[in-house]
């Protein structure tokens, strides 16, 4: 193997700083498409589509656990994929293995579940199997087929109208454009409202708050946990500024 060459630490810095502009360039590129995805049209879900899980039936809307947005999964755990029936397949298996704490995703006001073809039995003992503990659901229609995961992965992002029974597509997401998803801040750049912090190129009235302020660690959201930038200020260290 041909490695780069070793250097002095000074050089080695210079090198650093040098690449580091190019990497700052790149994380403003991706802010703005994020901002270009809130801007996406919506498109209107007008089929009745129903899901089995764990405690029987349910619908799109339900999945939505009274949040305003939702985020699918569809990962292929079913029979013919291989692995079955003790595992899904390897790919989506990685996707699920980087899936953060989904406390964080909930405290703005966004769903994330799984949905295979794959009975609910079958789906409860993988997920024990392997340590996973988002909700995952059994699709009984055409679902994948209507949203483009009939016979690859993906991932689509809904929202729903208010505190009402409509519901809208709002982006989707596959083939490598998977890889990128896992982290909290992944799956909010791919929905409608995004991240929802201050700083963020939004549509007027979207609902923001400063960044930091409603962050928390995730067994603390919905208690009285002192908000983190008052924290930081008390403590006179301060919040780190956005990398841009």
């Amino acid at each position: 193997m041909k490695t780069p060459p070793i250097v002095p630490p000074q050089e080695w810095e210079a090198a650093r700083q040098e690449l580091l502009v190019e990497e700052k360039r790149l994380t403003r590129a991706r802010d703005a498409l994020a901002a270009k995805r809130r801007r996406m049209p919506w498109t209107a879900v007008e089929k009745a589509y129903e899901f089995d899980g764990p405690e029987g039936r349910v619908s799109l809307l339900d999945l939505f656990a009274g949040r305003r947005q939702l985020i699918v999964y569809r990962a292929f755990h079913e029979p013919g994929v291989f692995g079955w029936p003790d595992h899904a397949c390897r790919g989506c298996s990685m996707v699920a293995d980087h899936v953060g704490h989904l406390a964080h995703l909930n405290a703005r006001n966004t769903t994330l579940v799984f949905a295979s073809r794959a009975p609910q039995p079958d789906i409860e003992r993988v997920k024990a199997r392997m340590g996973w503990t988002m909700p995952w659901y059994t699709i009984t229609d055409t679902f994948d087929a209507d949203f483009g995961v009939d016979e690859w992965h993906g991932t689509n992002a809904f929202i729903r109208d208010g505190n009402g029974d409509s519901v809208y597509r709002t982006y989707f997401i596959n083939a490598r454009g998977d890889e990128a998803l896992g982290s909290t801040w992944s799956y909010l750049d791919m929905t409608a409202l995004g991240r929802q912090e201050a700083w963020e190129e939004s549509p007027e009235g979207y609902p923001q708050t400063p960044p930091y302020e409603w962050w928390n660690w995730h067994d603390a959201y919905g208690d009285d946990a002192e908000p983190a930038l008052e924290w930081l200020a008390r403590t006179r260290q301060g919040p780190r500024g956005r990398r841009d």
